[in-house]
């Protein structure tokens, strides 16, 4: 292959593949609870978001919530307010923030901070009875952020 036609592949393989710029949860800016851009500049994908949000080892959001349209999920809690409408009643940006850290959004709520990194009280490192040390990492990484805004979106009433 000549070096003209590499270069030609190597260029447009670039530009077809999106690039990831990840904000680092310290460094997440916050509007009145809401986050206005995007934390990797890459849209966030609802079917993932619907697995984030039902598996226990991730966001686990059903154990508290209940959602009507996943009507097959067992045990949903109801402790919480139920997500439906969640699309309808707040915008993207403020979806981003509370999932993020919904305590800047919710002074006093119970549900945890899914992007932060310090600041906060967690159990012992691998329940070994000694305090874990800072930073952990977030209980949810910035694309799966992305993923759960991106399912919670499209819950309208």
């Amino acid at each position: 292959m000549s070096s003209h036609l590499w270069h030609a592949a190597v260029v447009a393989t670039a530009m077809a593949t999106p690039a990831i710029c990840e904000t680092a949860p310290k460094d997440v800016i916050y509007a009145e609870g809401a986050i206005e851009t995007s934390l990797t500049g890459v849209a966030g994908n609802p079917e993932e978001g619907v697995r984030i949000m039902t598996t226990n080892a991730l966001g686990n959001c059903v154990a508290c919530h209940q959602i009507g349209a996943l009507p097959d999920v067992e045990f949903p809690g109801n402790i919480a307010p139920a997500l439906d409408g969640a699309g309808d009643r707040w915008t993207e940006a403020q979806l981003r923030g509370i999932v993020s850290n919904a305590k800047m959004t919710f002074e006093g709520t119970f549900m945890p901070a899914f992007y932060k990194v310090d600041g906060f009280t967690r159990p012992g490192d691998g329940f070994t009875g000694k305090a874990a040390t800072e930073p952990l990492p977030p209980v949810l990484n910035a694309q799966q952020i992305e993923d759960v805004v991106a399912f919670l979106v499209t819950l309208k009433e």
